[in-house]
């Protein structure tokens, strides 16, 4: 924990301290020394047993495997990278401002796809590593599958509740400045867009996870740099058709052709997940999802009309979505995302009782 908070510290210190971007470049390369590589090896050397001094051991056996295992990772050029490149690229052959728009955009989408996509498939790999290496091959399929269910379920979720408030967020966020009302209105008109490829983005950052459980690093990379490949001519085509919304919307829908891809050959490496209920949840939700969604924005819209602050906006829209996605979830959820939910809340309830 002290490492990570050092890593995210330095590069501030160092931007207050010298000024510019040059501070903020030799800030992030002192945390990055003391952050990433300082701390850990001082914590290591106190845990029992641990090695006393540094070895560099290039042709250590563990080390070459390791290497081996790590190298796919980071040479493979995959969509979860390359999208953004590819926002940009097509993004600078359409108009002044299209870069800025989709940059502003994408990086609220991309809040969720970390806290549900990026958190459940760093705890989710030990697990299906153990069970591969002991040869548990009904219980990898049973926790992969359950663990893409609940995924898939709370991506829909995070898609539907960044659709129905996606102005009121915008608007608190980045309007200040030289970022008018006219900005507002179409970061906002692209975040409604992007916000339906996060059940993508969190099904792809889960489904990998089997893959690399089972140590099958280079058909993942593979694969993802196939499809990132593959894909280009979504994102020029609709840059061409539409301008930046145009891009928005072939963002999304690569994300989610990549996302379908992956399950499909992971289903045929592992057995798993099982395909129908992967369906169920994603029917389950979408109608609990277009049920919050529409009756949020009902709200916003009359709170407009209203001539509401922005705030108070952005809190009752909030609030309208949860409340029916809640009763959704509680009268047609499956019961991965029941699950899923119940132990999000009883979190939530656990923190505001130790705060």
């Amino acid at each position: 924990a002290l490492a990570a908070v050092v890593y995210s510290f330095a590069p501030i210190v160092g931007g207050l301290a010298l000024g510019g971007a040059e501070g903020f470049a030799w800030g992030t390369l002192v945390g990055a020394g003391l952050g990433q590589w300082a701390i850990p090896a001082w914590a290591l050397r106190r845990l029992p047993g641990a090695v006393g001094r540094v070895r560099v051991g290039l042709f250590d056996a563990d080390f070459r495997e390791y290497v081996w295992l790590a190298l796919p990772l980071m040479l493979g050029v995959g969509l979860t990278t390359v999208d953004e490149w590819y926002e940009k690229w097509v993004g600078g052959t359409i108009a002044a401002g299209a870069i800025a728009s989709i940059t502003y955009a994408r990086k609220l989408m991309m809040a969720p796809v970390g806290v549900v996509g990026q958190a459940v498939g760093t705890a989710l790999l030990p697990s299906l590593a153990a069970l591969h290496e002991r040869a548990d091959a009904a219980g990898f399929r049973r926790l992969l599958g359950e663990t893409l269910r609940t995924s898939l379920g709370l991506g829909l979720l995070a898609a539907g509740a960044l659709f129905s408030v996606a102005t009121p967020v915008v608007t608190l966020l980045y309007e200040r400045g030289r970022f008018s009302a006219g900005d507002t209105q179409v970061v906002a008109g692209l975040l409604v867009v992007l916000a339906w490829a996060v059940p993508g983005w969190v099904v792809q950052q889960v489904a990998v996870r089997g893959f690399y459980a089972r140590g099958e690093m280079w058909r993942a990379m593979a694969l993802s740099s196939c499809v990132a490949v593959g894909v280009f001519p979504l994102y020029w085509v609709g840059g061409a058709w539409r301008g930046v919304s145009g891009l928005a919307t072939a963002s999304a829908l690569a994300i989610s052709v990549n996302a379908i891809v992956t399950v499909g050959w992971l289903r045929m490496r592992t057995g798993a997940p099982e395909i129908r209920p992967l369906l169920e949840t994603l029917g389950r939700t979408g109608l609990i999802v277009g049920a919050s969604a529409a009756t949020a924005r009902l709200a916003l819209e009359g709170l407009a009309v209203a001539a509401a602050p922005v705030w108070l906006g952005l809190v009752a829209g909030s609030g309208v979505y949860a409340g029916v996605a809640w009763i959704g979830i509680g009268w047609l959820g499956d019961p991965p995302l029941r699950a899923g939910v119940a132990r999000i809340a009883g979190r939530l309830r656990r923190l505001r009782a130790s705060a």
